[in-house]
């Protein structure tokens, strides 16, 4: 029994790899799909309200999954400060806004490291269909992705 369960920790990981680090790819099976990297822009607002906007009023990465996984090769960002958020589309964008009275809750993530710096991110709550962004934390850097 025990040497099974070496073994089987030992096991390395033998699936699809991200060919770019830093960013969350959509696992599909065997099959890998970046997420759309941008940045957010802030547009400030009355009582100290910010909104921040992504252009285009739908991702080009788009999963049919409720709650997706992700593969990340972790170089400069840790996958741990990452956090996600649902955007609304309004206007040909997607935006979301934070203020004193209204503070969006992030969705909960569950990452495992797979082997070295590779991790496996997964969304703990199913998602409803819409858009999505990934950012870490105290950055306006984001990685979006649409439920459909």
């Amino acid at each position: 029994m025990l040497i099974v369960l070496c073994a089987a920790l030992a096991q390395k990981y033998s699936g699809p790899r991200p060919p770019t680090p830093d960013l969350p790819y959509l696992k599909h099976a065997e099959s890998l799909l970046p997420t759309e990297a941008s940045e957010a822009k802030e547009e400030k607002g009355k009582k100290n309200e910010v909104t921040y906007v992504v252009s285009g009023a739908a991702s080009s990465a788009k999963t049919p999954l409720a709650s997706p996984i992700f593969l990340f090769l972790s170089e400069k960002l840790s996958p741990d400060k990452l956090q996600l958020y649902k955007l609304e589309s309004k206007n040909g964008r997607r935006e979301i806004m934070f203020g004193a009275k209204k503070q969006p809750q992030a969705f909960r993530l569950d990452v495992t490291r797979l082997e070295g710096n590779l991790y496996r991110i997964e969304v703990s709550d199913s998602l409803e269909r819409g858009e999505y962004s990934m950012t870490p934390e105290g950055s306006n850097q984001v990685f979006c992705f649409q439920v459909f």
